[in-house]
């Protein structure tokens, strides 16, 4: 049991804090992918927009 909380508590809380970056990354990577597949579509209308007036 001695040995057991040290090791729970030195990898624990790498664990938890990796869990917690990959989290907020997934949510980013979730953004910039919605930007992604919008941007082709805004390219266009900023194109048709600039050649009609």
């Amino acid at each position: 049991m001695d040995q057991i909380l040290p090791f729970i508590s030195d990898i624990g809380f790498p664990i938890i804090v990796t869990l917690y970056l990959l989290h907020r990354i997934e949510t980013k990577l979730d953004t910039l992918n919605e930007t992604l597949v919008e941007l082709p579509d805004r390219l266009q209308e900023g194109f048709q927009s600039q050649f009609r007036g």
